[in-house]
This record gives C-alpha cells, structure tokens and sequence, in this order.
C-alpha cells in the first residue's frame, strides 16, 4: 500500500509539472466517453436505455473530435476553448439525429473557465452557456422539451459552473493560508533576529561599563601606587589595595553579565539582581577613594524604579564619572543628582572639568551637530564642543551606549559642555516603561 500511494504521489506531482500531458489525457478521455454515449439510446426499450440500438452519424463523430481536440488548450486559452465548445455542441444538436453527447466538452471547458477565473465572470458565462445549449437542445432538437436529455445538459453545465468555483475558492483559501504561514515564519526570523541583535547589543553595552569604569579605577590607583612606591610605601599599599577591590569587583560583574548567556536551568547561572540606584553610594564611594571628589543630591528613596530603567541610570552615572576620572584631571570634581520629576526621573552628572577634550561628544557621535536630540526631546542636544570629560573621548562608545539605553526605554539623553568649564550629563528617564512596566510606587 505505501508503494502504491508513493506512486499516486509521484504520479500527481509529474502531471502537475507536465499540464499538456494531462490535458490531452483528458481530451482522449472525454472523446471515448463521447463516442461510447452516442451508442446508447435512453429510450430504446420498454424497460429502460439500449446500448447498440443506435450509431453516431459522420458529422457527430467529426464534432465530438472537434470539441474533444479543443480541451487540449483548455489552460491556455480558457474562455476561446469554452466558446468553440459551446459553437460544436449547437451545432450537433442542429444537425445530429439523434445528436451526440458533444455537450460533455463544453461542460469540461465550463469548468476549466469557472476554476480559473473570478466568481462574477463565472457567473456570467456559465449563465449564457446554460442558457445557449439548453435552448438548442430544447427548440433543435427532437426529442420532447421535457425529457432527461434536456434536463441533463441544463443541471451538467451548472454544476460545472458551481464545481469549477468552488475549486478556485479552495485553491485561493490553500494559497493564502500558504502565504500566511510563510509571511508568519518570516516574521518569527525576523523577530528573532531582531531579539538576537539587542540582546547582543545589551551585553555588548553592559561589558563596556563594566569594563570601562573599572579599568579606569585600576589604572588611577596603580599610578598613585607607582609614585609613592618608594617615600610612602602605607600610600602606595592602600593604593594597591584598592586595585585589588576593584578587580575583584569587575570580575564579579564580568562573570554575573556572561553568566546571562548560560542556558536557563544552568546552576551556575548568576542569581545576584543587576545594579541599581540601591547600590549608587557604593559606587560613588569606589570614585571618590579613586581620588574624585563627588557629591550626591537625590529625591527618589520612596520611589522603586523598573529594572530596566534602575539598570539604565546606574550606569548613566558610572560612565559619566568613569569619563571623568579619566579625562576631566587631577583636580576635577563632580556633582550627581537623581530627582523625581512627575512620571520621571532625572539623574544628572556635572563636572568642572579642569582638562577640557577634544571631540568630545562629536567623537562619539558620528553626524551629529549642535541642537540634535538624544531620545526626541526638543531642544536637547547630543553635540557640542569639548568643555569637560563627562561625554567620553573621541571614538569612545559611552555617549553612544547612554544614548541607547535612553532612547530604548523612551527617555532623552543632554550632554553638551557647561557655561565656564566642564561637561553636563543628563538624562530623563520615564517610569513607565515601553513594555508596560510601571513602578511601585
């Protein structure tokens, strides 16, 4: 059995790519059908249809040919076929006596144009088609209006109509749920994709913070060890250690932010929550034995931020500090604030900047100009002039990650240089975020 469905399969397939093959076999087909009919005679006894009472006539035979040959270009030419069909089996019941089955090809081309064409066109021209060949049957030909032979050719050519259009529906309703499950697959990659990309930029812009901000530590407190190495070497000891700590601390946050690639259900995947505005005096605490003065101003204790939003503004302030530490000099100090205004929080970091850059925000902003928008506030500025350290240096990545962890919550990033020296950071952060979540307030 499986044997023999294989090769209906394959037989249907091979038709399918071979349609004149199949269309011939048709037409030889609906010619011998043609031919055996017109030798049966529905009346040629008392107790029903004789088979061999009767035989077809030369014309009749030439005819049934004719509208045989047509339905080979029934796909072609789909209405040309039905009219010629329709014009051989008039003709029959004209001249036949008794007429031959002719009909049977213009019913095959009825169909052919019913499942090819829209529903209205099938509507119409199987109307006139009924309507042709039961008037010439009826008015030519001999036998009473009401016999079956009549009666016959008017029911054949509508279920013709009706079959082929519902063939085309079915073919229509298969191509769309087709092209529906295909344009559905489509999407899935693409979302994929796309989930995949800003994972990967995630984590490409966490391991930059972390990295960035501890490093930069790292090498300010080896420098102070190196200097007072030989007249003060307790100095240069607690220098190292905290080289030490904060070591340790990136390698706690480098292993916690690879440990999210782990697959679910893995034990050693970090369960520590990522940092937040809990844990900012700790980190303004790693800055300041790092040698930079900071001051904190914060209005937002009674409020509890969503995670992504909490993440963002932590790392808003390491990064701009870390650019401070590292480009802003000896003697700069810095100002942060977190404020609670309406639905949103503020978090700004301000710098005097003693050392100013160059490039500064237009280093990390390739195309940017004075008066752009970070995040689609008006009037808020993404370019400038060096005036501080807070933006980051040229060909850096740190503006650009603050821009896009702002821009993906819907928030707005300003950073531009300050009126006498030094560097501004700020960005407003809404406490509803994008996906819905909303703070616990």
């Amino acid at each position: 059995m499986t044997s023999i469905g294989n090769a209906l399969v394959r037989g249907r397939g091979w038709l399918r790519d071979h349609p004149l093959a199949f269309d011939t076999a048709l037409a030889v087909a609906v010619l011998a059908a043609m031919i055996i009919g017109s030798f049966a005679d529905p009346h040629g006894s008392r107790t029903g249809p004789a088979f061999g009472t009767r035989t077809p006539g030369p014309g009749s035979v030439v005819l049934m040919t004719l509208g045989a040959a047509a339905l080979v270009r029934r796909r072609r030419a789909p209405k040309r076929v039905l009219a010629f069909t329709g014009a051989v089996t008039v003709a029959e019941f004209v001249a036949g006596d008794p007429p031959a089955p002719v009909a049977m090809s213009a019913v095959v081309a009825l169909y052919t144009v019913a499942s090819h064409t829209d529903r209205p066109t099938t509507w119409r021209l199987g109307l006139v088609t009924m309507t042709v060949l039961t008037a010439a049957a009826v008015f030519f030909g001999s036998a009473p209006w009401y016999t079956q032979q009549n009666l016959g050719v008017f029911a054949w050519t509508g279920m013709a109509a009706a079959a082929g259009d519902a063939v085309r529906s079915r073919r229509a309703f298969v191509d769309a749920m087709r092209e529906r499950a295909e344009r559905a697959e489509r999407t899935r990659e693409e979302e994929a994709g796309r989930r995949v990309a800003e994972e990967r930029l995630r984590i490409a812009r966490d391991l930059h913070d972390v990295v960035a901000h501890h490093i930069a530590l790292v090498n300010v407190q080896a420098g102070v060890a190196a200097h007072v190495m030989d007249k003060r070497p307790d100095q240069a000891k607690e220098a190292l250690a905290h080289v030490r700590d904060a070591s340790r601390s990136a390698l706690d946050e480098l292993r916690a932010t690879v440990g999210l690639l782990r697959q679910s259900g893995d034990p050693e995947a970090p369960t520590e929550p990522a940092p937040g505005l809990a844990v900012l005096d700790d980190l303004l605490d790693t800055f300041r034995h790092a040698g930079l003065p900071v001051e904190l101003a914060r209005t937002d204790q009674d409020t509890r931020l969503p995670a992504a939003v909490d993440l963002a503004a932590y790392r808003i302030v390491q990064e701009a500090l870390t650019n401070v530490r590292k480009h802003a000099g000896s003697g700069a100090t810095a100002e942060v604030s977190v404020l609670r205004v309406g639905r949103t929080i503020e978090v700004t970091v301000l710098d005097n900047g003693t050392e100013a850059t160059t490039g500064g925000i237009g280093g990390e902003t390739p195309g940017a100009t004075p008066g752009e928008t970070a995040g689609g506030a008006p009037g808020e500025t993404t370019g400038g002039t060096a005036g501080g350290a807070a933006g980051g240096a040229p060909g850096g990545h740190g503006l650009v990650g603050m821009r896009e962890r702002v821009t993906a919550l819907g928030g707005a990033l300003t950073t531009g240089p300050r009126y006498g020296g030094g560097f501004r950071v700020q960005a407003i952060l809404p406490l509803t975020t994008r996906s819905g979540e909303a703070p616990a307030i």
